[in-house]
């Protein structure tokens, strides 16, 4: 608490400080020389420089105070030998199915499947704990997916160590098939023979004829029931080599019902 206070006296110091030095040079009138008036315009971004640095300073610090959702809630982080009772318990206590992914470019619902129940519980309870608000549409491929849920910010990959380092259980036996506007779960391709899923990351199938090869490879745990026009426009922003949107897609998720 000290040093947060003495933070702030300093730069409180430095506030007035370069106020009384701005109040003071107006006071002075009078034309400046040429090379006072280069020195003065050194000094004068010299302090601009020094402000901005202080106050980026200052956010850093207001940021580290403020905890995540994720960092409050007591069940973080999951274990894999814990996920499938804390899921089935979670699934039982949270019954909803429908989710608004909201973006710039519009809105998209989806509705999730009861009869994937590992992964409708994970998805809902990221959503329910703004895992996904700090996230983007990472990965646009027109005419197959458009992908969620990764960011190149360090508050997505913290949430990610902190809610956990596991894999969900593939559920293909519900038999859902990838075709047009199914909501499917990435996956790790390396060392994952059983076809394990992804918490944090899904898929939205872009090809109107579908991608049956994906089928029994990834888990397909929800449909979108509307907003396909909004997916069809951000599968159209440009991207780079890596099929990373070159603006970032950001998006906010809620519940509703």
């Amino acid at each position: 608490m000290f040093k947060q206070l003495s933070f702030v006296a300093i730069l409180l110091v430095l506030f007035f400080a370069s106020c009384e030095d701005k109040e003071t040079s107006s006071k002075k009138g009078g034309t400046l020389s040429p090379e006072a008036l280069k020195a003065q315009q050194k000094e004068d971004s010299i302090k601009r420089a020094r402000d901005s640095i202080f106050e980026l300073r200052k956010q850093e610090l207001a940021r580290k105070d403020k905890q995540t959702m994720i960092e409050k809630n007591d069940m973080f982080p999951i274990v894999q030998e814990e996920l499938i009772p804390t899921l089935t318990q979670y699934g039982k206590n949270n019954q909803e199915t429908r989710v608004r992914i909201k973006t710039k470019f519009g809105n998209i619902e989806v509705q999730l499947y009861r009869d994937t129940p590992l992964h409708r519980a994970n998805f809902i309870m990221l959503v329910k704990n703004q895992y996904f608000n700090n996230t983007f549409f990472h990965r646009v491929a027109p005419g197959f997916v458009i992908q969620g849920g990764n960011a190149d910010n360090q508050i997505t990959a913290s949430s990610r160590g902190d809610v956990g380092n596991y894999l969900i259980p593939s559920e293909f036996e519900a038999g859902h098939k990838h075709t047009y506007g199914s909501f499917s779960a990435a996956k790790y391709s390396e060392q994952n023979v059983s076809k394990a899923s992804s918490p944090f990351e899904f898929f939205i199938v872009m090809d109107k004829n579908g991608t049956p090869h994906l089928n029994n490879d990834h888990t397909v745990y929800g449909k979108v029931i509307r907003g396909m026009d909004v997916a069809e426009k951000i599968a159209q922003v440009k991207t780079g080599d890596s099929e990373w949107p070159i603006d970032n897609v950001e998006m906010d998720i809620e519940i509703l019902n």
